[in-house]
């Protein structure tokens, strides 16, 4: 998922002017993988073009980005009978997350300037695709507690209907999450990247 529009030139100028400034039971199963995509350059504008050309395409806006992460829910409900009314008797959600970032294989070559903005900007890709894995893994827990909190129906029917219903409106809840995130995320873009690119030079400097 994006992490707002990235333009190497223009964060290669922020570097430099930063420098001087119950029974029932559940068991969620969380499956995370990483893989990376090479991106190659020697200078920012070329570093623009490869992340343009091959980061991962995203669905929903049909344009690539520099990162993404891959979500996907599954699992198992099943359902015992209380008397004459049918309850909940386990709840198994599955989540499996697949973070796709950037790989830079010219890295070791690059000017110390560029260098430092692509190792910042690297990490707080990492760390927002992270977030997006965390927030898909609070909602995955947070459906299994719903599941075994609902109510014994009449019949079974009625219980799988409900199931179904509260699985489609908690998978829109957690879409809901996720963009609102992209949504802030872009939004202090710029600050936050100033922020981490001061920080690292102090760091730098201190050594």
């Amino acid at each position: 998922m994006p992490t707002g529009r990235i333009s190497f030139a223009a964060l290669l100028v922020l570097c430099i002017a930063a420098s001087h400034s119950s029974s029932a039971q559940a068991d969620t199963v969380v499956n995370k993988s990483i893989t990376y995509f090479s991106v190659g350059g020697r200078t920012a504008e070329e570093l623009d073009k490869a992340l343009s050309q091959h980061g991962p395409m995203m669905n929903s806006t049909g344009s690539r980005h520099p990162g993404a992460t891959k979500i996907r829910f599954g699992g198992t409900v099943t359902y015992v009978k209380h008397g004459n009314r049918c309850a909940v008797g386990s709840a198994k959600v599955t989540l499996s997350t697949r973070l796709i970032l950037p790989r830079w294989t010219n890295r070791r070559k690059a000017n110390r300037d560029l260098a430092l903005v692509w190792d910042t900007l690297a990490s707080d890709i990492k760390r927002h695709e992270e977030r997006h894995a965390e927030i898909a893994r609070n909602h995955a827990r947070q459906l299994e507690k719903d599941f075994l909190s609902l109510r014994p129906e009449a019949d079974c029917e009625r219980m799988q209907a409900r199931v179904a219903r509260l699985s489609e409106t908690a998978i829109q809840a957690h879409d809901r999450d996720q963009a609102r995130f992209d949504k802030m995320e872009a939004a202090n873009f710029d600050r936050r990247m100033i922020r981490l690119l001061q920080y690292r030079l102090d760091t730098m400097t201190k050594r």
